[in-house]
Parts: structure tokens; sequence; C-alpha cells
């Protein structure tokens, strides 16, 4: 009996952490292709929030190098933090299937999967916070959403162990 005590509260705390499910935006009249969104010459503008919602650092994101072939495509991403450092990312997103995306990344373990429906786009994805470092990786969860006039708002919580160690709020918008 004492064994199955722990698990109720477990079962509970993994019911509240599931996403909703993309197919409930499909009716939006706004379509959201990420494989084009990415190709252009896109900027982001965001911020960095600890887990109580507090604001902690700020994000740039250029995307360079960006091209596209067929349903595939690729780009840099440069970050550059509130503090001066910067990294780069090198993207390879693809189209699976209708609605679905997977992408890998300099630092994405595995591949990272993508459903898309209107104009939302959800993903999922473990980053090596730490490359080299198995225990320093963390579960990504990203929603994109397309807004009128071209732009996109992105939302990104990074977790270990189902605790939410930072939030990014991005403005994603596509230079002329």
């Amino acid at each position: 009996m004492q064994r199955r005590l722990w698990l109720a509260p477990l079962l509970l705390l993994a019911a509240c952490d599931k996403p909703l499910p993309v197919g409930r935006f499909a009716s939006s009249a706004l379509k959201f292709d990420p494989l084009r969104f990415f190709t252009g010459h896109v900027r982001s503008w965001g911020v960095l929030e600890n887990r109580s919602g507090e604001p902690t650092g700020m994000v740039v994101t250029d995307l360079q190098r960006p091209y596209r072939v067929g349903w595939q495509s690729h780009h840099a991403r440069c970050l550059t933090f509130g503090d001066g450092s910067s990294e780069t990312r090198e993207w390879h997103m693809r189209r699976t299937g209708p609605g679905l995306d997977e992408a890998t990344a300099t630092d994405i373990i595995g591949t990272e999967q993508g459903a898309l429906a209107g104009r939302i786009f959800h993903l999922t994805w473990t980053l090596a916070a730490r490359p080299g470092n198995a225990l320093a990786n963390v579960a990504t969860d990203r929603w994109m959403y397309l807004n009128a006039g071209g732009a996109m708002t992105n939302r990104t919580t990074i977790s270990k162990l189902g605790v939410i160690l930072v939030s990014v709020t991005e403005r994603f918008a596509p230079e002329p």
C-alpha cells in the first residue's frame, strides 16, 4: 500500500503537464508555414524569465544564411544575450507529413518534433544545455503563434524533471 501512495500524485502531475492539441486551432484563417517563415531574414527580440516569471535577461536572434529546397530548410540562428554572450545554432528542418515537421540542430539531442495546425506550431525536443554532459540535458517545449501582419510570437519553456527552469518569450519578425 505504501508504494502506491506516491503513484497518485505523480500521475496527477503528469496529467497536468499535457499540452493542448494543436488541432483545435486548425480552422484559423491564418496559416503558419515554419519552413517558409524561417527561409527569409528573420530577427527576434525576447525576454528570459525565471520560474517565478521574473525577467532575468534579454535575447536577440538573427537568422543567417537561410535557404529552402522543396520541403527542407536550413539556417543559422545567431543568439545574442543581454550580457553580451552569443551562440550560433545550425538548424535543419523538413516536412515529414501534413502538419508535421521535424528538425535537428547543433544543440538538440535526437530530433525535434513539431505539429502544425492553422496559425499554431508546437515543438518539443531535448536540449543539450552542456554538450557532453547528459545529466544537464533539459526538456524544451515551444509554442509559436503566427500574428496578423506576418510576425510570430514564440513561448518556450525549458524544464528538468517537470520543473520549469526558464521561459523565453520572443517576437520574431521578417526583415525586409
